[in-house]
């Protein structure tokens, strides 16, 4: 593919804001200005990985990887707004990920350590991460508004702040991580995964892009059940003070 073929794909573009001018949705503006970033954004990350892929240095893999940690915290720390330390746990928990997951493929030497395979894989894992850690984040604090005068009444009966958080901290793990594994239940039959299809489409022998998509899926889902865990065990504790009293000034609502 080149410039002239991708710019006869912006038709795929105009039909949306036909559609939204046409029934007055409002979306032409928010549809045009991510057309715009997402190419300019995907241009310059492109230029830059096949600088990085060219020069194999460690150095520029690790610059790669902390922008991706810095950019998914940036995003996901205004959804846990009302959660005191909110930033460094996010920082945390993108950083365990990343080595949890690249310790095990590069330790047990599933992925050669080169930066065609370290720089895409930690892009999925960090994003899915992010995405999760927003789902959580929106999921808990609704938990706790909801349930607000049953944590008290537990605490009020002399119950500790994990047992009042327990349930509401459990569900929303669980709800958060639902997306992922329901997803995976139909992959191969409803769909056929990015990753996969752009092999496929590159060239690639279908049975080696099945397993490396199958890499990928089974790595999807470590993240996303260590996310929610992780986050959520490094966020409940700041919903209290010293006295194991809930701070409701923590449980205002996510703009």
């Amino acid at each position: 593919m080149n410039f002239t073929t991708l710019s006869l794909a912006l038709l795929f573009v105009l039909i949306p804001i036909i559609l939204s001018k046409t029934l007055k949705l409002g979306l032409e503006k928010d549809t045009i200005i991510a057309t715009i970033r997402s190419t300019i954004q995907l241009l310059i990350v492109g230029y830059i990985l096949q600088f990085v892929f060219d020069s194999e240095n460690m150095i520029y893999i690790g610059l790669m990887i902390i922008l991706m940690i810095a950019a998914a915290t940036q995003n996901a720390r205004k959804k846990g707004a009302s959660i005191k330390g909110i930033t460094w746990k996010l920082i945390v928990t993108f950083i365990f990920v990343e080595v949890l997951t690249q310790g095990i493929l590069l330790g047990l030497d599933i992925t050669p350590p080169t930066a065609q395979y370290i720089i895409p894989i930690s892009g999925m894992m960090i994003g899915n991460s992010m995405v999760l850690g927003i789902l959580f984040l929106n999921r808990f604090t609704a938990e706790l508004d909801a349930h607000l005068d049953e944590i008290e009444l537990v605490l009020s009966l002399g119950g500790t702040p994990k047992q009042a958080i327990h349930e509401r901290l459990i569900q929303s793990i669980k709800a958060s991580t639902i997306p992922t594994i329901e997803s995976q239940k139909t992959m191969g039959l409803v769909q056929l995964p990015g990753m996969m299809s752009g092999q496929i489409i590159a060239g690639a022998d279908p049975v080696q892009a099945v397993l490396f998509q199958l890499l990928v899926l089974f790595l999807l889902l470590t993240t996303a059940v260590t996310t929610s865990v992780l986050l959520g065990f490094l966020s409940y504790p700041t919903l209290f003070n010293k006295r194991m009293q809930l701070l409701d000034e923590n449980l205002q609502d996510i703009e």
